[in-house]
C-alpha cells in the first residue's frame, strides 16, 4: 500500500525535475538517501522540502504547517542547513527558509529516496 502523501511527492519532484536534464553523482544520492530514509527524521525532513518547494516559510510557519513541536522543527532545519539542502534568509526567529541552489540543482535525486522511503515505509514500522 503506496503512501498517498509520498505519491504527491513524487510527483511535485517530477514537475520539478524535468528542466534538470542531468543525474546526480553518486556522492549526493548517498547523501539524500542517508539524510530522507537512512534516519529517524528522514519522512519529516522530506516533509519540510515538499513544503519549501512551494515556497520560504520560517520555522514557526513550517511548526504550524507541519502540525509538530517547534523546536523538533528547528532541530531538523538544522540539519538540512548544515547538508547545503536549504538556505535561510535572516536570523532568529525571522529567517526565512528556501530550497538552496545545490539541491535545486540535484532535485532528481530526491526520487530515489522517495523510492526507498516508500519501500522502507512498507516493510516496516517507520517512525513518522
Amino acid at each position: 500500500m503506496s503512501n498517498p502523501q509520498l505519491l504527491e511527492f513524487k510527483e511535485q519532484i517530477k514537475s520539478q525535475s524535468e528542466s534538470a536534464n542531468h543525474a546526480p553523482d553518486r556522492q549526493t544520492r548517498r547523501l539524500l538517501l542517508y539524510l530522507f530514509t537512512g534516519t529517524r527524521g528522514g519522512y519529516t525532513r522530506l516533509r519540510i522540502v515538499m513544503l519549501l518547494l512551494q515556497k520560504p516559510y520560517n520555522t514557526y510557519q513550517l511548526s504550524q504547517k507541519l502540525e509538530m513541536d517547534y523546536k523538533a522543527v528547528q532541530h531538523h532545519m538544522k540539519v538540512l542547513v548544515k547538508n547545503n539542502l536549504v538556505s535561510k534568509i535572516g536570523e532568529k526567529y525571522g529567517a526565512l527558509f528556501y530550497i538552496s541552489s545545490f539541491l535545486e540543482y540535484n532535485i532528481r535525486a530526491l526520487n530515489e529516496a522517495i523510492d526507498k522511503l516508500e519501500k522502507k515505509m512498507n516493510t516496516k514500522k517507520v517512525y513518522l
